[in-house]
């Protein structure tokens, strides 16, 4: 399907749920054919089929040959990797000039290569919001080496919002001794919760690095770097369109890329090296921080699916998930039992404003407990319905949620050795520390929200026996 007709900005809903329809029944068909409802767009993308034809077509046509050369296959791989790279770049209006583009295996190593590199030392400081995937938290480990302070700041309400003139007193805590960097997500991956923008500007004039964790935000809203300007922006291709897989992206700013200083170096990362003189010079720009070769054979399908998410426009992706977050998060706030208790516990705001189509949530059966998430995860793939379920590597968010005590929290990990993750609840005093996550995307439809919908309504006035389960693993 010709997807430059979608891309009409001010079309009523329906129009466009209508045009996004009519993609789903072509480059999407295999959804409604095996009666897949696919609600777990934060986990991953979904690839159009059209996608995959044209890589296809690609790759039969040309030979490809490492890029680290100047033959002709050689050179053909190292301008596909150019037009991707460019093409990132133009997605997201970052000028050449100001942004480099660092190929990765995915968000989670795009942070390590901040975390790794950034020049962490006794005075300087990284400060943290709660509400942060465990790739970004992990970069904490690097300030603690560097002998960096640490610093969180927690979220409070449904939505987990940081008090703004909490955060503009850390900010304004100046320290000559060392750099700072200043990390949060644009969107959480675990209430769908979306954090000001405007923060990277009061960061950046404060003189912080600032780095924004846009994964979860990337797929169904707009980013205009050339507009917001931040330091650093990770993120992975396959959450934005679902293939190809394993590859992601850092895409920094230069003079910050300049700042950092690489542990080590690899085939690739380096200008010049010498053995019996015990040196190396790095390459300059991306090319010191994309170690070995590059996914060169996957890299062209990088740019075709941005040239599929542009053609049908990420204004209209956004208008139609958050149409249909609002309608989702109307009909949940309306789920009750006979006793006119409620059904769902719903963890973020619950309305679309500041938010994204990330919901997490419980059940709760008639007497008012949890409904073990491992239950609810169970009938939902026997009705065909992929959701997530856990603690979506968001800890901090989590505890805010579930209103975890920091004292409970601290005896909790004060012990030493391992213990089952049963042995974990309670010693936290919890039923379950999981939840149930549903996300909508591009090709989201009204019938996935009525048949989740519907699924949900199969808890009304009912209990659920766990015994037949198991342990749990992980959270």
């Amino acid at each position: 399907m010709d997807t430059t007709a979608l891309r009409g900005a001010a079309e009523p809903a329906a129009d466009i749920a209508h045009r996004l329809d009519q993609l789903r029944a072509t480059d999407y068909a295999r959804l409604d054919q095996a009666g897949h409802v696919y609600l777990d767009y934060t986990g991953g993308g979904l690839y159009a089929a059209s996608q995959v034809q044209a890589h296809e077509r690609l790759l039969e046509r040309l030979v490809l040959g490492n890029p680290h050369s100047i033959n002709p296959t050689s050179r053909v791989a190292t301008d596909l990797v150019e037009r991707a790279r460019a093409a990132v770049l133009d997605f997201f209006h970052a000028s050449p000039d100001e942004y480099a583009v660092v190929f990765t295996a995915n968000a989670s190593a795009a942070l390590k290569l901040v975390g790794e590199a950034y020049p962490f030392q006794p005075g300087g400081r990284l400060l943290l919001t709660f509400d942060n995937h465990n790739s970004v938290n992990g970069i904490r480990e690097f300030a603690r080496t560097g002998g960096a302070t640490r610093r969180y700041l927690a979220g409070t309400g449904p939505a987990g919002r940081v008090d703004e003139d909490l955060l503009l007193a850390e900010l304004d805590q100046r320290s000559d001794a060392g750099p700072r960097l200043f990390g949060f997500p644009a969107q959480s991956n675990f209430t769908g919760t979306q954090h000001p923008l405007r923060w990277i500007e009061l960061a950046r004039e404060r003189g912080w690095d600032v780095l924004v964790d846009c994964a979860a935000f990337v797929p169904t809203n707009p980013l205009d770097l050339d507009r917001w300007r931040p330091d650093f922006v990770p993120l992975s291709f396959y959450k934005m369109f679902g293939y190809p897989t394993g590859v992601g992206c850092l895409i920094a700013r230069r003079a910050a890329l300049e700042r950092l200083r690489r542990p080590w170096f690899a085939g690739g990362t380096v200008w010049a090296v010498t053995v019996h003189g015990d040196r190396h010079l790095m390459a300059h720009g991306e090319a010191a921080f994309e170690d070995g070769t590059v996914s060169y054979a996957l890299l062209p399908a990088v740019e075709i699916g941005l040239t599929h998410l542009r053609g049908i426009g990420m204004e209209v992706i956004h208008e139609h998930v958050m149409d249909l977050t609002g309608r989702l998060l109307a009909e949940l706030s309306r789920l009750r039992h006979s006793s006119g208790a409620s059904l769902i516990d719903l963890y973020g705001a619950g309305d679309v404003d500041m938010r994204g189509a990330t919901l997490a949530f419980n059940v709760r059966d008639p007497d008012g407990r949890l409904v073990d998430e491992r239950v609810v995860e169970e009938l939902a793939a026997a009705a065909n319905i992929s959701l997530r379920t856990g603690c979506f590597c968001n800890p901090g968010a989590g505890e805010v949620s579930f209103d975890l005590a920091p004292a409970r929290l601290t005896a909790t990990f004060a012990g030493s050795g391992w213990m089952s993750y049963e042995e974990y609840l309670g010693s936290l005093g919890l039923q379950n520390a999981g939840a149930v996550r549903v996300s909508l995307g591009l090709v989201s439809n009204d019938r996935d929200v009525r048949r989740l919908l519907a699924f949900l309504e199969g808890f009304r006035d009912r209990r659920h026996d766990t015994r037949h389960l198991g342990p749990r693993t992980h959270c």
